[in-house]
């Protein structure tokens, strides 16, 4: 079964579960470090091409026998493995499901199938608030986009209402043409049996999509307008009607806002394929709707049988060398809770950067365990650092960027240009704690760095965000 010979110093035989971003990082990582294991559900043929050590198998699992240390998967073969690495990530937290006109965006194969949809649509609906949603929204244009978050702020797992305000000036402005080109190692689908995509269907997961996910894709509704976006705060899904039943419940639904705010309510003329109505009462019919609402750790495959510790968002819990509690079972990214002491700087969230750190360090552990060494914990644990960009902007987040767990003691600090920039700093007992930077500010390694040091800058009071202050000088 295996192309490379075992090598006499190693324990034996590696399986990595799942070709994600964090099953991928730590195929590779093993891979320098060891001479043979396996990787599943990777559809890939790159992997083996770069490390001849790989082998692939492309089919899900359908039991873990942890006791007999073995895996087996859906094409009836049975894998042994010493040390095992779960990297199955998440699957979307779909509003209702087996839902036609209920799209769940997570992985390349379901954004392709949004964007098919997206070029017959007049009107499309988008619940939730987290990193995907803020991104399609900007995205879509030629279209009505009906916005639903239960928050009184969008973006309010990244973002505190300030920034959500900079931001949403944005979404109003019209868009620039001019793209820049991203250049980063993309791992997609290509070449997997067609016939295996049902519509939204959660069974088949792809890799969770990368930062640039929307790149190349082109998002265009049939509208020849550039972006129209009406946001509905406070409010949830309270019903979802068919077009048949919503004919029957003899409700009505409300047209697209528009801006001037004393026009009279009137009802939609228009008949939709699909109707939601929402905890604020308002009912808006659509083409269809994007459930863009979290994940939920794609544990069930690994469960039956075996006693693993399962953390409150239902990820299996792992200690500070990615171990669960199995013995001989690694997790890394989406699927794992981090239940270590985490440092007080650093939290875990499901984030493309932290399925890459998390896989490479779960590699590094097992390799380290196989050959009976010790390891550090990774120094990319000591800080929660995450960029991206929304809107456009460069999005840098650090530390505790939201004060999280640090109660009421603490103050912030504020440094906003509208249309340009906006900085904020999270300060306790003189220390900087954490900080949001939007747009090109500079201030990233020097904000890491004090962060991490931990020094007191009661001192510097205000100045500390002086534009006119150049920070790198004064802490280099």
């Amino acid at each position: 079964m295996m192309a490379a010979a075992r090598p006499p110093s190693t324990a034996g035989k590696f399986v990595v579960v799942g070709g994600g971003i964090a099953g991928v990082t730590c195929a590779e990582q093993v891979s320098k470090v060891l001479e043979e294991f396996d990787v599943e559900e990777q559809p890939n043929t790159m992997l083996e091409n770069r490390f001849p050590n790989i082998k692939i198998i492309e089919s899900g699992v359908k039991q873990l026998k942890s006791k007999e240390h073995c895996i087996l998967t859906g094409d009836g073969s049975q894998h042994v493995y010493k040390k095992l690495c779960l990297c199955a990530g998440a699957k979307p937290k779909l509003i209702c499901e087996g839902n036609p006109y209920v799209l769940g965006i997570r992985d390349t194969d379901s954004a392709q199938e949004f964007q098919k949809q997206l070029t017959k649509a007049k009107r499309i609906m988008i619940i939730g608030n987290g990193g995907i949603a803020l991104e399609l929204v900007y995205e879509i244009e030629g279209c009505e986009v009906i916005w639903a978050i239960k928050d009184k702020a969008i973006g309010n797992t990244f973002f505190d209402a300030g920034a959500a305000e900079f931001l949403t000036s944005k979404l109003i402005a019209e868009k620039p043409e001019a793209k820049i080109a991203h250049k980063r190692t993309r791992y997609t689908t290509e070449g997997r049996k067609k016939e295996r995509q049902t519509k939204g269907s959660a069974g088949n997961m792809g890799s969770a999509l990368g930062p640039d996910w929307h790149e190349g894709l082109n998002l265009k509704g049939t509208k020849e307008f550039s972006r129209k976006i009406h946001i509905e705060t406070m409010c949830e899904v309270k019903k979802i009607y068919l077009q048949e039943e919503f004919r029957i419940s003899r409700k009505k639904s409300l047209p697209f806002p528009r801006d001037h705010h004393n026009q009279p309510v009137t009802t939609d003329k228009e008949v939709w394929p699909v109707y939601v109505e929402l905890t604020s009462e308002k009912i808006y019919g659509c083409d269809f709707i994007v459930s863009a609402t979290g994940v939920t750790p794609n544990i069930e495959p690994f469960l039956c049988g075996n006693n693993f510790d399962v953390g409150e968002d239902g990820g299996l819990k792992v200690d500070d060398h990615m171990h669960t509690s199995v013995s001989d079972i690694y997790a890394a990214g989406d699927i794992c809770t981090a239940s270590w002491q985490p440092s007080p700087v650093w939290q875990q969230m499901r984030l493309w950067t932290q399925a890459r750190q998390m896989g490479w360090y779960a590699a590094k552990c097992m390799a380290a365990a196989a050959l009976g060494q010790s390891t550090d914990m990774d120094f990319s644990f000591e800080l929660f650092a995450h960029v991206t960009k929304f809107f456009n902007y460069k999005v840098v987040l650090l530390g505790k960027y939201n004060a999280q767990g640090l109660g009421s003691d603490h103050e912030l600090m504020l440094r906003c240009t509208k249309g340009q920039e906006y900085v904020k700093v999270v300060m306790q007992n003189g220390r900087m704690m954490g900080a949001v930077l939007i747009g090109e500010t500079d201030l990233e390694e020097t904000f890491e760095n004090l962060i991490l040091n931990q020094m007191d800058l009661s001192s510097y009071g205000e100045d500390l965000l002086d534009p006119n202050i150049d920070l790198e000088d004064y802490f280099d």
